[in-house]
């Protein structure tokens, strides 16, 4: 290709110098001639246009007016680019993050404590022939007050994707939003955020209900055939799990999609599956490899300090007379303190990626960079500008 074919993504080739990605004339904009991506590997671009008059030619980097360079990213941008989402503007995400915590926290212990309370009292106060039937019901019991818990949990994770989508999105256009603003604009999407997230929990919800119907059944039946069924139960298990990172790889940026470009749920679905196409492995390893960074953290953060407090209660009172209780009530207290903030950041960090990953796919297929770069120069120039996040025509008309 020569200089003068430069070919920007989903374009024809250009005679000449690339025109401005911010010029409302088209003419060429200085410090943005970078833009093909100078020989990287993860560049889709092709040679760099020529140089612009009055330059030294040589290669400049792409603007990076906030959280991410607008170009497509490298693997290692794209990895760590969540946990300076969070470092960028911590009290609203992580603030978000550690209050979705908090009430998923809240309305767990508002109902089980209650509920195990009530139950304890009734078999201590029950007679013997009653006792099987109280525990069967009890546990029927802890199944259906279980539901509340799930579906508050539902609707904060729902509303977390919402907050990062809009934090990923500002942010790379140099906005910093505060928590008020960016509950506010995650607001205006939480229907179909809801209705996804309560989709995909009841496909979980669903297959584990059926792995545990075929092991009752099987132990209802004989020895060999719960043996039987255990065993299907875990070769079936491996292939819904790879099932499950298929299609949780090619639906990961429905969220984004449900937010940013205002799609309803069955036009996100479609265009995830396409944006996703070629990007499949990288979006998978990027997925897990954070995933196993933030356990990792997590593990090591949390668990010496629950072996030291057993050491410690066992140093204290080794003949178990009752004085190492305060040592375990604190260390408990400190493990589930540590718990919810290692949660919070950890599901921050990863609704951000999820953000993340849409804004690189859609530079790479739809040169999205070049849009963004537009809309901050146009922007920073007193020019009123579009929603840059808005779908091409091809990809149809959004769902209101």
């Amino acid at each position: 290709m020569s200089d003068h074919d430069w070919q920007a993504p989903g374009g024809a080739p250009s005679r000449g110098p690339a025109p401005s990605a911010g010029s409302p004339s088209g003419a060429p904009a200085p410090g943005y001639a970078s833009q093909p991506g100078g020989g990287s590997s993860d560049s889709p671009y092709g040679a760099p246009p020529p140089p612009l008059p009055g330059t030294s030619g040589g290669w400049a980097p792409p603007p990076k007016p906030g959280l991410l360079p607008l170009r497509p990213l490298g693997f290692g941008t794209l990895l760590w680019a969540p946990f300076t989402a969070l470092r960028r503007n911590p009290a609203a995400t992580f603030g978000s993050g550690l209050v979705v915590q908090l009430i998923s926290a809240i309305a767990t212990i508002a109902v089980i404590v209650p509920f195990a309370v009530f139950t304890f009292s009734r078999i201590e106060s029950a007679a013997a022939e009653d006792l099987d039937a109280l525990l069967a019901g009890s546990v029927g019991g802890l199944l259906l007050v279980m539901l509340v818990p799930i579906a508050v949990s539902i609707v904060a994770a729902a509303f977390l994707q919402g907050v990062m989508v809009v934090e990923v999105a500002t942010g790379t256009l140099g906005e910093r939003l505060g928590f008020g603003a960016l509950w506010r604009r995650a607001a205006k999407r939480i229907g179909p955020l809801l209705g996804w997230t309560a989709i995909v929990t009841l496909a979980v919800l669903l297959v584990i209900a059926a792995f545990v119907a075929v092991i009752v059944v099987g132990a209802l039946t004989s020895p060999a055939a719960l043996v039987v069924a255990i065993v299907a139960t875990l070769l079936a298990g491996l292939g819904v799990a790879v099932l499950a990172a298929w299609l949780g790889t090619k639906l990961s940026i429905v969220p984004s999609i449900i937010v940013l470009e205002r799609a309803g749920i069955r036009a996100a679905v479609r265009r995830s599956w396409l944006l996703t196409n070629d990007y499949f492995w990288r979006t998978l390893g990027t997925l897990l490899l954070v995933a196993l960074i933030l356990n990792f953290a997590s593990q090591v953060v949390v668990q010496p300090i629950s072996f030291i407090g057993s050491i410690l209660a066992v140093l204290i009172d080794p003949n178990g007379t009752g004085a190492g209780l305060t040592v375990t009530i604190i260390t408990t207290v400190v493990t589930l303190i540590l718990s919810l903030v290692i949660g919070a950041i950890t599901a921050v960090v990863q609704a951000a990626l999820v953000a993340i990953i849409y804004v690189d796919l859609r530079m790479r297929h739809e040169g999205l960079d070049l849009e963004l770069a537009r809309t901050v120069e146009l922007r920073d120039t007193g020019h009123p500008v579009g929603d840059p996040f808005a779908p091409p025509a091809t990809a149809g008309a959004p769902a209101t």
